[in-house]
């Protein structure tokens, strides 16, 4: 199961293919389209998601509802475009076009952003040819097929959500997760500003937004994404490449702006001894093999163990400030403090929308290419089969 991605910020429109699907899988729009106005919420948003808003039409793929089995295409149009269909077109310009008229050539990179580097690596002069590839707006059809990923992840009795744990320092309390659900977790952040369960920690995330973009600077956060109902023994020990942990860290810091990423307890582990971070196993006739904690995040050996899989990513403040840093025009080799292309001071609350989607993928990725999948109902009796074998193991 694959997907790829194309379009640029302000072209015409994004596409994604998606290829593997299961058939018999129902599918709609409206579905795909609430995980994409969730993309666009959250508390420190800038002017860009009062532009747009995202909606997927399907083209190919489903028919009356359900997958074909067929490669599925979607397309998410930018509502922006008129205003950019000189700047962004695709034919060439003609002799009589004022160069003022589709803006001039941006030759100042920005800190922290793709423009330097991508303009060295496919000898582009103008860097708009890289920023516009480069944009976190691309995220949108990775939310679109990560959407049709949760589709069938539901439909196998798998639930996902992710939320917010940390924005600038501002810790939400992790007891008031316990005991909760999947699904009483997303209830809980859909009507939240900043997508976290603890409304205390939220208000005071709030107002940090709010100062940080009156001051012209961004801030990063961290967020959780958690699965349940993942069977055990899905992943590999055998092969390095086939480790479940290491798909789901590669999605995680494929997302714009995400420099770390951790399990369970992550990073704490090497602060403790290891007797206070293993799981210790149990047994019972009505769970099977379960864990007495998670501290490992529902992973062993590149596998799932059954229990709840838990992995936090990073992301770094975005680099374009309203209060800009110094960089150099690779034409003039001048300095000067870089441009603003965006203005979103917050945007960890997208980001967790997101980091959900390349999780669900992933998720559904590896359970696509371990079981027979090529109809859903097939699927389906593997997926409670396997779920039966462990339990009696």
């Amino acid at each position: 199961m694959r997907y790829l991605t194309a379009g640029e910020s302000h072209g015409p429109q994004l596409t994604t293919i998606i290829e593997g699907l299961p058939s018999l899988l129902p599918l709609t729009a409206e579905h795909i389209n609430h995980d994409l106005k969730r993309r666009q919420g959250g508390h420190g948003r800038g002017r860009r998601m009062q532009i747009e808003t995202d909606t997927v039409e399907i083209v190919a793929g489903v028919r009356h509802g359900k997958t074909l089995g067929s490669p599925v295409a979607l397309v998410v149009t930018n509502d922006d475009w008129k205003h950019w269909t000189k700047i962004m077109g695709a034919e060439p310009l003609s002799e009589d076009v004022d160069p003022d008229e589709i803006k001039r050539q941006i030759s100042r990179p920005r800190p922290g952003h793709a423009d330097l580097v991508g303009g060295m690596k496919y000898g582009h002069r103008d860097l708009r040819n890289v920023l516009e590839r480069s944009s976190a707006r691309e995220t949108t059809v990775r939310v679109a097929a990560g959407s049709v990923a949760k589709a069938l992840l539901k439909e196998l009795g798998i639930s996902i959500v992710a939320h917010v744990t940390e924005i600038a320092g501002i810790k939400a309390d992790a007891s008031l997760l316990e005991g909760k659900t999947a699904n009483e977790i997303r209830a809980i952040i859909e009507e939240d500003a900043c997508y976290c369960v603890d409304p205390v920690a939220s208000a005071k995330m709030v107002e940090v937004i709010d100062a940080t973009k009156k001051a012209g600077d961004s801030i990063g956060g961290v967020v959780e994404v958690i699965v349940e109902g993942l069977p055990a023994g899905i992943g590999s020990y055998v092969h390095y490449d086939r480790k479940l942990d290491s798909k789901l860290a590669a999605a995680m810091l494929s997302i714009n702006a995400f420099k770390g990423v951790e399990f369970g307890i992550g990073f704490e582990a090497a602060r403790l001894p290891g007797s206070q971070v293993h799981d210790e196993i149990i047994w019972d006739e009505e769970n099977g093999y379960t864990r007495v904690t998670n501290r490992l995040g529902g992973l062993e050996g590149g596998m799932s163990t059954g229990m709840p899989i838990v992995v936090r990513g990073v992301m770094k403040p975005i680099p374009t400030l309203y209060k800009p840093l110094q960089s150099v025009d690779i034409e003039t080799k001048e300095p000067f403090k870089a441009s603003v292309e965006r203005s979103d001071s917050c945007a960890v609350p997208a980001a967790s929308v997101v980091a959900e989607h390349v999780i669900a993928w992933e998720i559904a990725k590896v359970i696509v290419e371990q079981f027979h999948s090529d109809q859903l109902p097939q699927l389906k009796a593997q997926l409670d089969e396997m779920r039966r074998y462990t339990k009696e193991f």
